[in-house]
Order: C-alpha cells, then structure tokens, then sequence
C-alpha cells in the first residue's frame, strides 16, 4: 500500500463511518474480497473493522488460501505432465500470477480457471493428450460454435480443483490478434521454477485486454477491481506506460484503463499514462458514472444490446459465407431455450 494512501485511508477509517455492507459488496462482486483483507491485515487496520467482519474475511481467505495451493499444484502437475510430452505450456491469468510470485500472499487472488496458451502446433496436441488423460467438457451440448475462438471449451477433470482453458489465442477480435498472440507474448516469456509465464510487460497488458476488449469494459468505460489490482502490483515490476507502448491499436484502450487506474489508485507514479483528449474523454465517462447511476444503467443496457446485435450480425454474414455456421445457426434458431436465455441476458425478460 502506497503510504500517502495509507494515511489518507487511515483517516477516514478513524473518522468515518464506513457502509461495510457496501465494501463487502463491492469486493465480492470484483472478486478482491481476500485482497482487501490481506492489505487491512498488512497496514493493522484490521483494528478499525467491525470484529464480526474480520472473523468473516479470515474464514474466506484461509478458504481461498487452500483453494489457490490444490490450484498451484495442479498447474505444477499439468506443467510436468504436459513438458514430459513434449508441449510446451505458458501458464496466463491469475494462475500464471499466482506461479509468477506477484502477491505477498497467495490467499490475495481469487482464481476460477488454469488458463494457458500453446503453439499452433501444440494446441490440438494439448486438448487430445489432456482430454485422454481425463479431462472433458465442463458443459455438454448438442452443438457447439464453429469457432473455437480464443480456447477451447472448458474442461475438468474429477477431484481436480479447477477448470482449465486451452488458449490459441489471447482474444476474440482478429484486428488485434495479429498484434498480440502466441508469437508475441513467447519471445519474451520467462521461466519460474520450471514453469513458462508470460513477462511482466505482456502480464500487465493481458490484466487490461481481458477487462477492456474481452470483457468489453472499453465499451462501458467500467473496471474490474481484480484486474486493477493486478495491473498495479506489476506496474511495480514493469514501466506501465512503457509496456502499453509495445502495442499499437490496441495502445488507446490500455492506456484508458490504465488512466481509470491511476485515478482509482490515487494517482500512483508507476501507473502514469499517456495523456491525450481521448483519455480525457474516457476519464470523464468513467468518473460521471459514479454519480449518474440511472443514466449509466441505461447507457449499460444501450451497449449491451448493441454489442448484441453486433455479434449476431457477423454470425448471419458467416453464415452466408460458410456452411458450417449454416448449419450452428439452424441449430440455434429452433433451440427455444437459447431465445429463453438471451432475453434474460439483455435484461428483456
């Protein structure tokens, strides 16, 4: 913790009466509730909480504690299993953090998945050689999307802590695919006790990509605390700016995010960014939306439909174009449930 943050939190925690329902919230939500607790702990100002709230906060981190060491030993054990085969894996996400020693504590990150990335040639390699060492789907339907996309479905294997996800690639969208994939993120990866991860730099570029571009927050101008924090702790490791410069379409959004970060984190010196108009639009969203919720759920509600109908729209023009999507797209138009599910999403049911 930075310590002009420190005193300035020490503060209010002294003065103010905090909504600790509201905090409790909020962290779960973003998933950095063992996080937050592990800094409190760090900074002793466990003191100031409510002792019901602490005891709480102990009981989830001692539980997420346990679950990111089976979750270490299964990457551990995958790795071995894996390299002994002559596939090379590099660990990504949170599991790759978590291998790659950026906490103090391993109980700080809340990890869903064993995300990792291979080759071109190792990727059909790794599903076929996991999936007859007894992994399989996570979920089973009748049909599945032509494209696999960035990876493959998810699978699990019995009494295995986790999930995992076998990348061929970082993200969805093809326009910055040919900038940051495999190629890119392998000539610089680095080895941690006989496990490959990606760099400091490209960790940090994949904890904004995965909120901005995945997960579209460069849409609704929004951040996930999870990978905020993450992005903080390796602009500690790695010049920030210097590691979003590497890249060129996709520069802007990562230099948004990491502008929504420096505003959150209190204006930190190692997350500064590249101050433009455009980061100054987006700042100007990202701060109003904290006060103007109803215009921002409707503004949300707008971009969720678009993006939508977007999808729907390149999936129509495949499905002109190919005949495998065709035939995906019969299937899905006389699935009711599907129509059911959708509706629910939009938040038009």
């Amino acid at each position: 913790m930075e310590e002009k943050n420190r005193q300035e939190i020490e503060k209010q925690l002294e003065s103010t009466s905090i909504d600790w329902d509201a905090v409790v919230k909020v962290s779960t939500a973003h998933y950095v509730f063992p996080a937050l607790y592990c800094n409190l702990k760090r900074a002793d100002f466990l003191q100031y909480l409510p002792q019901e709230l602490v005891s709480y906060m102990e009981h989830i981190t001692d539980l997420n504690r346990d679950r990111n060491r089976q979750i270490i030993q299964q990457a551990k054990d995958l790795n071995s299993l894996l390299l002994a085969n002559n596939i090379r894996p590099i660990f990504l996400k949170g599991t790759g953090n978590l291998l790659a020693g950026i906490y103090d504590d391993i109980d700080e990150r809340m990890v869903g998945d064993i995300d990792f990335i291979f080759s071109k040639e190792d990727y059909p390699k790794a599903i076929a050689f996991l999936k007859e060492f007894g992994y399989s789907e996570v979920n089973k339907y009748k049909y599945y999307f032509p494209d696999a996309q960035k990876h493959y479905r998810r699978l699990q294997k019995k009494n295995s802590i986790a999930a995992i996800e076998i990348h061929s690639a970082l993200l969805d969208i093809k326009k910055y695919t040919k900038e940051f994939n495999y190629s890119f993120i392998e000539k610089d990866s680095q080895i941690k006790k006989g496990v490959t991860v990606l760099s400091y730099a490209n960790k940090l570029n994949l904890s904004i990509i995965a909120n901005q571009i995945n997960d579209y927050g460069f849409y609704y101008k929004t951040m996930a605390l999870r990978n905020a924090y993450d992005v903080f702790l390796l602009s500690k490791k790695t010049n920030a700016k210097e590691a979003v410069n590497t890249l060129d379409k996709l520069s802007q959004p990562l230099h948004c995010f990491l502008a929504a970060c420096y505003e959150v984190f209190n204006s930190v010196d190692s997350l500064e960014y590249n101050i433009t108009k455009k980061t100054a639009s987006y700042l100007s969203v990202f701060n109003s939306q904290f006060t103007n919720r109803k215009t921002t759920k409707r503004r949300h509600k707008r971009i969720k439909v678009y993006l939508f109908l977007k999808t729907r729209v390149n999936i129509l023009y495949k499905s002109i174009m190919y005949k495998e999507y065709r035939v995906w797209l019969f299937k899905r138009v006389t699935d009711k449930n599907w129509y059911k599910e959708k509706l629910v999403q939009l938040g038009l049911k």
